[in-house]
């Protein structure tokens, strides 16, 4: 989608603190983030949402991404947070599915 930020970030087409990729996805931190840790993981290819046919292959690059980042970020042994949101009411604010790895600060058993 050729005005989609999140394609963009992920092209190297805008600058970004890049975390790490491979072929199907790319993490970088989060512009605004909400935890000393706060790294998207997004596909290479535009997919709206969860729901948007995304096949296998790109969720399983995007999931091999969260433990790399876990593992780059130092976080890996002291836990961390993964979420996907989908839609507006869920807090979805950039339309290209993508995960929120979070971590450095303790978080509770909270509902975030």
């Amino acid at each position: 989608m050729s005005d989609c930020i999140f394609c963009k970030l992920a092209s190297g087409e805008i600058p970004t603190d890049m975390v790490c990729e491979n072929d199907l996805a790319a993490a970088f931190r989060d512009a605004n983030p909400q935890a000393p840790v706060h790294v998207l993981i997004v596909p290479k290819a535009h997919h709206d949402n969860i729901l948007d046919n995304v096949d296998a292959q790109t969720l399983a690059a995007m999931t091999e991404l969260v433990g790399e980042v876990a593992r780059r970020e130092g976080i890996d042994k002291t836990g961390f947070r993964v979420i996907m949101n989908t839609g507006a009411d869920a807090g979805q604010t950039v339309m290209h599915l993508h995960m929120h790895v979070l971590g450095g600060i303790e978080m509770g058993e909270g509902l975030l």
